[in-house]
């Protein structure tokens, strides 16, 4: 099994990466800061203003390191990478499946069913740990029409179309009660309903810098076990856009996103003062608030559950690792139906 490596988040405006022998250094004003042995890491991602330098760039193609620049609201701008790895027939199989329309349904159909199933769950869960909750009839009811959409989605031959109707009902139910999951600060932490580019509250400001972190760890693990992260399934092909990193995400947004975000504003972990609103009416998160997040994701990604297919204990961490290898697998045909990820 793969070794959960770290994941180095850069969030100091100014900073600048350099290479010392084997070391990744990290400075700040010409002071350093970090050193990282460069065999430690899987990744570094860098927020804002951070530059790095040629030499350790190209270290980082070489060494299979993952180095990505994003806005400090986390909107992805670029990544540098090596040598494309993987086998070219594995990635050929990949783009044949993507122009058959049956097989695309397939894929997707199960997809869908493991985020239904693990966005019922949260619901459940929820029920069950706050049975004095207000909106307790509110969430049996979007648990018991997610249940319903489960029914419909076990139907076999079911058309692409129609699978992405259900994916969308089941995400107005599940955002639609979604604000009865936030137990404290209600008057700072609400939610209306998903706002994406931009955010226009704490809650969806949280919710979308968690997803770009997962969108990131899934693309990562998707070249490394040699599939293109820009052809899906589940979502079209569009200029730009990781598709097939989406379609995986797409099983871990309720158990890893949206759980992680809920945990924060209900522990009191973030406060409503880390947030500010921008003339635009975009929010975005301070620096301290950002590292809280960034902390509790890492410590998250450390903890071991056992796989629903493979019944071995993992790290969180690999869970976008483990689906990839399993999507290729698939597609290769050593396995004769993609086993998505569902929280039991």
């Amino acid at each position: 099994m793969k070794k959960l490596l770290n994941t180095l988040y850069v969030t100091s405006q100014g900073a600048y990466l350099a290479k010392e022998g084997e070391t990744v250094l990290v400075r700040v004003e010409q002071e350093t800061r970090l050193r990282l042995p460069i065999h430690t890491l899987g990744a570094i991602v860098c927020f804002g203003q951070v530059s790095a330098s040629p030499a350790l760039m190209g270290m980082c193609g070489e060494r299979d390191v993952a180095l990505s620049f994003l806005t400090e609201n986390g909107r992805f701008l670029a990544r540098v990478q090596g040598p494309v790895s993987g086998n070219v027939l594995l990635r050929r199989e990949q783009y044949r499946w993507a122009d058959d329309p049956d097989r695309c349904a397939r894929i997707a159909r199960l997809i869908v069913a493991a985020k239904v199933a693990n966005s019922r769950t949260v619901l459940q869960r929820a029920l069950r740990d706050h049975p004095e909750n207000d909106g307790g009839a509110s969430l049996t009811g979007a648990s018991s029409h997610l249940a319903h959409l489960l029914q419909e989605l076990r139907r076999e031959n079911t058309a692409l179309d129609s699978i992405r109707g259900w994916e969308g009902e089941a995400a107005r139910g599940y955002f639609g009660v979604f604000d009865h999951l936030i137990t404290t600060e209600k008057e700072a932490f609400f939610f209306r309903g998903r706002s994406r580019r931009p955010p226009l509250d704490n809650m969806n400001a949280l919710l979308s810098f968690i997803y770009t972190l997962i969108a990131h760890d899934v693309a990562a693990a998707l070249e490394g076990v040699g599939l293109d992260p820009a052809v899906g399934y589940l979502h079209r092909d569009r200029p730009g856009r990781p598709g097939l990193a989406l379609d995986l995400m797409e099983e871990l947004r309720a158990y890893l996103g949206d759980r992680l975000a809920l945990g924060l504003v209900n522990r009191r972990q973030v406060k409503a003062k880390g947030f500010r609103t921008t003339e635009s009416g975009a929010v975005s998160m301070d620096d301290d608030t950002r590292k809280t997040l960034l902390i509790a994701y890492q410590e998250r990604k450390r903890e071991e559950i056992t796989h629903p297919f493979l019944g071995e204990k993992i790290e969180i961490g690999l869970l976008p690792h483990v689906q990839a290898m399993l999507m290729a697998r698939h597609l290769r045909g050593d396995l004769e139906a993609y086993p998505p990820f569902v929280w039991r």
